[in-house]
């Protein structure tokens, strides 16, 4: 890589801010309070949970600075490694444990600097400067502008950046299609089984509520819960093996799982509480993050903060899924414990599930199984897209190809 240049950050920034040591109260709308949880470890934000705050109060939280386009915000504090840019139009402040850099268009590009912040060395780097704490772990800011960035030519920088930008852009167009598809069968299932309008139901009539034919449940009635667990950690010949390890940080915003964060050896498997879930298992996330809902897709075990459920016939988990989807929202406010909110398997004993006819049920697959199959197929090519990416991430930023 030709014109590398080795230097602290303060030479490229304009600034580094971090945000307000302290929580506004939330609002119900206007601008956005970014915390920690709207930034992806794969570097994007995320906003299917936005915190507000007030129009009022939004300058009273901008004192420090006022987050816009280009911008790499990042957490230095309890969950570190998380970098995002801030894209056009967006309004609102930093949260706790966040901080911004703004960098210096005339000498470095932005896109380029956040692909670098997520590449491996960078991670080493930070590694490095860790001040554990009693309770969580911080990156010092003093000493973030001194850390050393290696900065190719500006117009290599563009370049490079662009490069990664097409995987990203096919990424995120496939996320795009996968939320559409899902979408889709969402809307299907209210159609049929909330507003009861489902094929033939002129013709059929309601009994104590629901359709003739159709039975009240328990959702412990309709499906098997089942649990997982940890093999120990100080053990090494558990981990790092080809078997996927849910947890509910693996949770996604749609169908699949298709990757996680850990994963764990044959052994691990054998000396671990949980069972090898098939695919299309439905996960629940049941500890931490309440109510997180995915299917498997691929054989993956579990931690013990999830519950594995397999449908009871004649419900099947295509139908399964969709209905605990709509109906989350009654195991969150079921949910239980002194520190934080958990499911428990009592839980399942205390939600209402509806079971149509099996004729029904098996209409509603036929619709949505060629749905789920497409995201299936999306998930998959977006895996493998990911990978390349991250592949290709640290051969570029250490100089290794010319780009």
């Amino acid at each position: 890589m030709s014109s590398l240049h080795v230097g602290p950050i303060k030479k490229f920034a304009l600034g580094i801010y971090d945000g307000p040591h302290a929580t506004p109260k939330e609002a119900d709308e206007g601008p956005i309070f970014l915390g920690i949880k709207n930034v992806t470890p794969q570097g994007t934000l995320n906003f299917s949970e936005i915190r507000h705050v007030s129009d009022q109060e939004y300058p009273k939280w901008t004192k420090r600075v006022v987050p816009q386009e280009n911008d790499i915000v990042f957490s230095y504090e309890a969950t570190l490694h998380r970098y995002a840019l801030i894209p056009e139009g967006f309004r609102g402040c930093l949260g706790r444990r966040m901080a911004l850099v703004r960098p210096d268009p005339t000498k470095v590009h932005p896109r380029f600097l956040h692909y670098y912040f997520l590449a491996p060395s960078w991670r080493t780097v930070i590694e490095g400067n860790i001040i554990s704490g009693a309770t969580v772990d911080r990156v010092p800011l003093t000493k973030f502008p001194d850390f050393e960035v290696r900065l190719p030519a500006l117009d290599l920088q563009k370049h490079i950046a662009s490069i990664l930008s097409a995987y990203d852009d096919l990424i995120e167009n496939n996320r795009r299609r996968i939320q559409l598809l899902e979408q889709a069968a969402r809307l299907l299932y209210k159609e049929w089984f909330v507003h009861l309008r489902f094929p033939g139901h002129e013709h059929i009539k309601i009994q104590n509520g629901i359709p003739k034919g159709w039975e009240k449940k328990t959702a412990f009635d309709a499906m098997e819960v089942l649990s997982g667990g940890t093999p120990k950690t100080t053990v090494p010949d558990y981990w790092d093996g080809n078997i996927p390890f849910f947890t509910p940080k693996d949770s996604t915003d749609y169908a699949y799982v298709s990757s996680t964060e850990k994963t764990l050896t044959d052994s691990g498997l054998k000396n671990c509480n949980s069972k090898l879930y098939p695919k299309d298992t439905v996960f629940i996330t049941a500890r931490g993050t309440v109510g997180k809902i995915n299917l498997a897709q691929c054989p993956m075990t579990m931690n013990q903060s999830c519950y594995a459920l397999i449908a009871r016939p004649p419900v099947n988990q295509y139908y399964l899924y969709f209905a605990l989807v709509d109906g989350v929202e009654q195991f969150r406010s079921r949910a239980v414990g002194a520190v934080f909110d958990a499911i428990i398997r009592d839980t399942f004993k205390l939600i209402p599930f509806i079971v149509p006819h099996e004729m029904i049920i098996q209409a509603f697959t036929e619709h949505t199984t060629p749905i789920l199959r497409q995201i299936d197929i999306l998930s998959s090519e977006t895996k493998k897209l990911i990978q390349a990416r991250d592949l290709l991430l640290p051969r570029l930023m250490n100089g290794e190809l010319v780009a």
